[in-house]
């Protein structure tokens, strides 16, 4: 828990409690993003929607299962030892009577036993017999018939709640007479796309930057929990950010994320629209680089805004430190904790901050990316997590906090000696 000087849930208009320069740190500001939320409703979905969703109420079976007695054979429902007359299917079965059954078919009234077609012969006259070379006990009571009940009773517990759903899970609700199952909701996630001098495709010119952030983040968000809320674009007018912020198109958003405006001049314009729509700071600036000029705010209706810095690697260590821990918390999820790897280098001092940096799993060792400025994404592309480098530095073999990209979707651990 953050010290009250950071943050209360009783009052979250106390979180920037702090002067600017006394930034929180990358561990208290995953915390405040975690903690700021509070877990989505449940939502009913059917079950082609439900795949990879954690199911909120278990799924039980609505009768027994099978829900008759069946037929485990192709052959013939019999009564008795034999031999049989063959009847009809579907009558009600006398003793020395049989019929013919396929596998899964409802066993009739009567039957004692379902004898293989295997096993029995029908002679000339509609008279059937046990082969000769039948297997003992083929017309034992109760032989090759499933049970109603036998894989459920009514009532019984199938998938408790919290179960991620699987396709096996899917079918088992399906065969239970589910259509529908109450899942966690996950956080709608909108994206907000700024700056004039952006084009979204071919070499940008002189002054020009490529867009790095509408080809990727829909799917960084789906890999943190989020559902893709659309894209929206716009230049750097304070106008277009309010229009932006305050009239979302579609279905109102969960999260907004913005890309860029989260500077202190005159350009930037992410504060004041905040502020102009009734909305507070939960954050303003975070002690760590890439990614300080980083703020989360809350607007009136509930709707989170998250500001990513406008250099491609800063936002993306922003969109981990923030995003990734709010939308954990709105997906009812745990925060995701930092694991601790052997560190294959040296990792100079920077006081007061936290660096992020890109690294690479070498054995047991997590070495860092190169070419990680700001605005890069070479290191980042080729990395396996990324170590948060304490402002006191780390030494070649000494521990380090790791945590793995939400591509790698895997835990430090796991991926040692995947370069060699």
């Amino acid at each position: 828990m953050l010290a009250q000087a950071i943050f209360t849930n009783a009052d979250a208009g106390s979180i920037v409690s702090r002067e600017p320069q006394h930034a929180p740190t990358w561990a208290e500001a995953r915390q405040l993003a975690y903690h700021c939320a509070n877990p989505l409703p449940s939502s009913s979905v059917t079950l082609r929607e439900a795949m990879g969703r954690s199911l909120t109420s278990p799924v039980t079976a609505l009768g027994n299962m099978p829900h008759y007695a069946s037929s485990a054979m192709d052959g013939w429902a019999v009564n008795g030892g034999g031999p049989w007359l063959l009847t009809t299917a579907g009558s009600p079965l006398a003793a020395g009577e049989a019929c013919v059954i396929a596998t899964g078919g409802l066993v009739p009234t009567g039957a004692s036993a379902v004898l293989r077609k295997e096993s029995g012969h029908i002679s000339g006259h509609g008279q059937l017999t046990l082969r000769h070379d039948a297997k003992p006990g083929e017309t034992l009571p109760g032989r090759h018939i499933r049970p109603a009940g036998e894989e459920a009773l009514a009532g019984e517990v199938l998938i408790p709640a919290g179960t991620v759903l699987n396709p096996a899970h899917i079918a088992l609700a399906a065969v239970a007479g589910h259509d529908d199952v109450q899942v966690q909701r996950k956080p709608r996630v909108a994206v907000v796309l700024t700056g004039s001098e952006v084009v979204t495709s071919g070499e940008p010119a002189p002054g020009q930057v490529r867009d790095a952030f509408g080809p990727q983040l829909d799917t960084v968000i789906s890999q943190l929990g989020g559902e893709h809320g659309g894209q929206r674009r716009i230049g750097d007018s304070y106008e277009e950010w309010m229009a932006a912020l305050g009239n979302p198109e579609g279905s109102p958003p969960d999260v907004t994320i913005t890309t860029g405006g989260t500077g202190k001049s005159g350009t930037d314009h992410f504060r004041n629209a905040i502020a102009a729509l009734g909305g507070r700071l939960l954050l303003d600036e975070i002690a760590m680089r890439p990614g300080h000029p980083a703020v989360l705010a809350e607007l009136p209706d509930g709707r989170f805004v998250i500001g990513l810095p406008g250099n491609p690697l800063a936002a993306m260590m922003t969109l981990m430190t923030l995003g990734e821990p709010l939308l954990a918390a709105l997906g009812n999820k745990p925060l995701p904790e930092p694991g601790l790897m052997t560190s294959g280098a040296d990792m100079d001092p920077d006081p007061k901050r936290t660096r992020l940096v890109p690294c690479t799993f070498i054995h047991d060792l997590a070495f860092p990316a190169s070419r990680t400025g700001p605005g890069m994404m070479r290191g980042l592309a080729w990395a396996d997590g990324y170590m948060a480098v304490p402002p006191e530095g780390v030494a070649a073999g000494a521990p380090v906090p790791v945590l793995p990209l939400p591509w790698t979707a895997l835990d430090p651990a796991t991926q040692r000696g995947r370069h060699t």
